[in-house]
This record gives structure tokens, C-alpha cells and sequence, in this order.
């Protein structure tokens, strides 16, 4: 969801004589081993170009942790000790309401038939920074550690990003936890600041930007937490519908190109939101479009080239999300074709690249192997398209969080 810049890593790699081991080979055999090991290097150090992505550093965990899921192997790599000392990690990195801002008080308001003019009077009287709630991406801000989170609000600008609190709460699922830290009226009460007036969401309360990428962050936070009363739904869904292009496919703006990243996030929001059927004009001519972008692999957009993201991106807005209403149109894809482009671009040393020739980037290691689990690779754990976590970490939200029960 965040910006990675892996493309300036590739620059900066390539004329490294000691990465030619890791350049992508076109052997079709899949090495479960070398890319257990490609990810468990990545989780203990990454190279100097991901520096310019400190900020994002919780996605990039993601993609580390999600590739370990969906290989089954996050259990055999990390003792439990290790898993808890993650899951501090990820925790210190919540910013929680000023301690003279509990959050109780605000979520029952929330929840109350208070008239909205009264409660917008009373709003500011009952917020410290409870407009900058959720997760940051990593402690940049040099503020000190804590297992329980932030609540520091005299740092306004250190505030939470979408696309860190969804990555945040995968990232938990994955490791086991149930959530019994996460201030849930925070980070729900925190949504309503950042949706606007059109529909979409901002990533943080100063931001510039606003898309279908924070949209689907925003649905997806929304169904995690159980609570959907911090956005506007109504708003979300007429934003996807105007979001559709002549050909029908979904940009990241209303006007914008079709565009499979934006595509998957909008139809993964409408399917977390049950809105499948009211969001898109026409679902026969949307799977059309998706099947239409695939070559050997997949494009992202009409006449690019293919690239190793769009495995996931298009495969997992076709095939069906368990309980959740998906397209239910990923037996139309050529598997084997795509199975064979993914071979040029993995690594020797395990890994994907965006494309044959680069050195692999931990976005487009954790993208194939999604792709490979989207079509059912043997030892691969069974991927939840709409959330994008493997079925156990689903498993996990459904059973071991305790508002589940609500």
C-alpha cells in the first residue's frame, strides 16, 4: 500500500558484482528453501537503498512476515519469544490517545444518538490527538521505546498512517496475537478524519494524498476491528462506482486510467463491505478487463509490460474469498503461463523481481509468492484474497480476537 521505491534499490544493486547470485533465473522449479531464506534475510537486515523507506518500515515487515505465512514456515523460523518480541515491536509503534484523552468516553459517544452538531461542539474538548490514532510506519521520530504504544501528543506530525495500521494488523494476525492491545475506539474514531467529502481517504491526517489504495486500507482496518461506523460507506461505494473507467476497470481516481492495483483494492473494499453488486456497473465487464491483462503474466494497465505484482493484484480480485463475495473468475487465467513467467523473474538466491534481469525486492518476493498461493502451490499456505493474509491468519481473527464475539 505504501510507496516502496524498489526500483532505485535495482539501480543501486546492479553493478554490485557480489548480487550476481541473486539475479533471476529461468529455471521453472520452485525452491521453497531459497525463498524461506531470501525473507528471513530481509527480516534481519535489508540493504542500504531501503533506507528512503524507513518510514514505511511496517509494510516492509509485512511483506516479510506474509511470505514467511503463506510458505508455512513463520513458526519454524521464529521461537515464540521471537514472535512476542514482534509483536512489542509492531505495538510500540501504536499511537495511542493522550493519557488525559481516555477512549472510552469518545468510542460510547461515537456509538450514542448525541445529535452531530452537539457532537461536533463537544469534539474538541474530548480529543488531545486522537485525530493522529492508529499506527506509524517506525519510530523515525526518535521518541522513546514502549511495548504499549505512544501517546505523545506533543508530536502532531508523528502521526498514524493507513496503509501502516492495516499492514499493523495483519501483521499481528500473522504472528498469533489477539488484538488485546489495539485501541480500537482510537483507531476507528480516527477513520472519520481522514475521509473526504468525495469519498476516499487521505493516509494521515496531513496528507496530500487520497485514493482507492487508502480506501481499501480504511474498509479493511474497518472489518478487522469489527466497526464500519468510522467511515461512510454510502461515500465509498459511490466513489468506486464514479472511480470506473469506459473500459471497466477501476482507477485510482474518478477520470484516471484503469489500473489492476486499484482495481483489486476496489473490488477487495466492496467485498469487505458487501457491496460487490451496487459498486460495480458491470461485473461481467470488469472480470473482462482483469483477464484481459494477462500476457504470459499479468499487466497492470493495457499494453505495459508484465510484472510480477499483477499476479496478486489481478489474480486475487478473480478468485473467490471464502465467505466474502469476490468475481469467482480465476479459472479463466492460464495458470501455467503465468507460472512460467514468475520463473524469470525469481531469484537464485530465492526472492521475485518485478521483472527478468533485476535483483529481487522484498514488495515483489511477498507479490509472487502471493501469486503462487492464489494458484495453489503445493507447501504454500491458502491466501484470503480480500485481506490479502494467508487463511490461518484469518483463522486467527475469527476465533482468538475477542471482539469477534461482539
Amino acid at each position: 500500500m505504501a510507496s516502496t521505491d524498489c526500483n532505485n534499490e535495482n539501480d543501486a544493486l546492479e553493478d554490485d558484482p557480489l548480487t550476481e547470485d541473486l539475479l533471476p533465473t529461468s529455471n521453472i522449479t520452485f525452491d521453497k528453501d531459497k525463498h524461506v531464506m531470501y525473507f528471513k534475510r530481509c527480516m534481519a537486515y535489508l540493504p542500504e537503498p531501503y533506507t528512503n523507506n524507513d518510514t514505511n518500515r511496517m509494510t516492509l515487515a509485512f511483506f516479510g512476515l506474509g511470505g514467511l505465512d503463506l510458505l508455512n514456515m513463520i513458526e519454524t523460523i521464529y521461537s515464540a519469544e521471537q514472535r512476542e518480541q514482534w509483536i512489542d515491536w509492531i505495538y510500540a509503534q501504536q499511537i495511542l490517545p493522550d493519557k488525559d484523552n481516555p477512549g472510552k468516553l469518545l468510542n460510547t459517544l461515537l456509538r450514542s444518538n448525541v445529535p452531530r452538531l452537539k457532537f461536533q461542539s463537544l469534539r474538541p474538548w474530548l480529543e488531545l490527538n486522537r485525530h493522529i490514532c492508529g499506527f506509524r510506519g517506525s519510530p523515525f521520530s526518535g521518541l522513546p521505546y514502549s511495548r504499549e504504544g505512544c501517546r505523545e501528543s506533543r508530536f502532531p506530525f508523528d502521526a498514524a498512517h493507513l496503509a501502516m495500521t492495516y499492514t499493523a494488523l495483519c501483521s499481528l494476525l500473522i504472528l498469533g496475537d489477539d488484538f488485546s492491545r489495539i485501541d480500537r475506539g482510537a483507531i476507528i474514531n480516527g477513520l472519520t478524519y481522514l475521509q473526504k467529502d468525495d469519498g476516499s481517504f487521505t493516509q494521515t491526517y496531513h496528507g496530500m494524498e487520497s485514493d482507492m489504495r487508502f480506501l481499501y486500507c480504511a474498509c479493511a482496518i474497518s472489518y478487522m476491528l469489527k466497526d464500519f461506523s468510522g467511515i461512510n460507506i454510502e461515500k465509498c461505494v459511490d466513489y468506486i462506482r464514479r472511480s470506473q473507467g469506459y473500459d471497466y476497470g477501476i482507477g485510482q481516481k474518478p477520470g484516471l486510467e484503469s489500473h489492476g492495483g486499484s482495481t483489486y483494492c476496489a473490488i477487495s473494499a466492496l467485498s469487505l463491505l458487501n457491496k460487490i453488486d451496487e459498486g460495480l456497473i458491470s461485473k461481467d465487464r470488469t472480470i473482462f478487463w482483469l483477464l484481459s491483462r494477462q500476457v504470459s503474466g499479468f499487466q497492470g494497465r493495457a499494453n505495459k509490460p508484465e510484472d510480477t505484482c499483477y499476479s496478486f493484484w489481478i489474480g486475487a480480485s478473480l478468485k473467490p474469498s471464502f465467505d466474502l463475495k469476490i468475481l469467482g473468475a480465476f479459472d479463466y487465467i492460464d495458470k501455467e503461463a503465468n507460472r512460467l513467467f514468475l520463473s524469470t523473474t525469481q531469484g537464485r538466491q530465492g526472492g521475485f523481481s518485478k521483472w527478468p534481469d533485476l535483483i529481487p525486492d522484498i514488495m515483489h518476493a511477498y507479490m509472487g509468492i502471493a501469486g503462487l498461493s492464489l494458484m495453489d502451490e503445493p507447501g504454500m499456505s491458502t491466501l484470503d484474497c480480500a485481506l490479502n493474509i494467508s487463511r490461518k491468519a484469518r483463522q486467527n481473527l475469527e476465533n482468538s480476537v475477542f471482539w469477534q464475539g461482539d
